[in-house]
């Protein structure tokens, strides 16, 4: 009998649950059929709190399966309404940080992007001006610092776009570490992307108090190093 589900509880109260996803775990089902997180939490909160009935549990964004760190979900649908209004409006604010195969174009920059997803392929691919059905993306990125061969980025998204920072910068040569489909050199042994939800800054939707969770990067010597060389101000 396999054990129960632990998951990385970052932050939770009656009306939030944030966890820091590993990279493999898929926040929402899909054709590969295997156990997404939403009902893995949905078990793990109803062992914890020995819950006779099912569980509410509101997923309120996604995360890449190759990709680690924050993930937010709402335990009532009231919080789930409010979060996912909050999300639109751009009042959430996300922080990722990425390794990279290159150097950035700059220090510091701003991308914009015209979007356009192939569901077949299930990837995205970057136009300079509007084409029909592509979606406008944009965020900003800094330089952080680097390891031995590879690129440490800070990125504030600010849409949230599919496969969103993998395409923009890909589009300027700044691959990220393992990304295959977006023209990685080579795959990272577990799978997983070098990119990481890193901090999430909102307003508590019920209690109405400022929240800021960062999450741990995985246990791997590059997060490691970004993280000393780019320690949280």
């Amino acid at each position: 009998m396999s054990k129960p589900y632990q998951p990385e509880v970052l932050f939770e109260d009656n009306h939030i649950l944030i966890i820091n996803k590993k990279s493999g775990d898929i926040v929402q089902g899909d054709k590969t059929g295997d156990l997404p997180l939403n009902d893995l939490l949905k078990e793990y909160l109803k062992i914890k709190y020995n819950k006779p009935g099912n569980v509410y549990l509101g997923t309120v964004h996604r995360l890449d399966r190759p990709t680690s760190g924050i993930v937010m979900f709402a335990k009532t649908s009231k919080a789930l309404t409010r979060l996912n209004k909050m999300f639109q409006d751009k009042e959430i604010n996300k922080i990722y940080w990425a390794i990279t195969e290159a150097h950035p174009p700059q220090k510091t920059g701003y991308l914009v992007d015209h979007l356009l997803k192939n569901e077949k392929q299930n990837k995205s691919y970057p136009h300079i001006k509007p084409v029909d059905k592509s979606k406008k993306a944009e965020l900003e990125y800094t330089y952080k610092g680097k390891g031995d061969r590879y690129f440490y980025l800070e990125i504030n998204p600010l849409t949230g776009r599919h496969h969103q920072i993998r395409v923009q910068l890909s589009n300027i040569k700044c691959i990220i570490k393992g990304d295959l489909k977006y023209g990685a050199k080579r795959p990272n042994k577990d799978g997983s992307i070098h990119l990481h939800a890193r901090k999430l800054i909102f307003e508590h939707p019920i209690k109405k108090e400022m929240v800021s969770i960062i999450a741990p990067v995985p246990n791997d010597p590059l997060w490691l190093d970004f993280q000393t060389k780019a320690a949280d101000k």
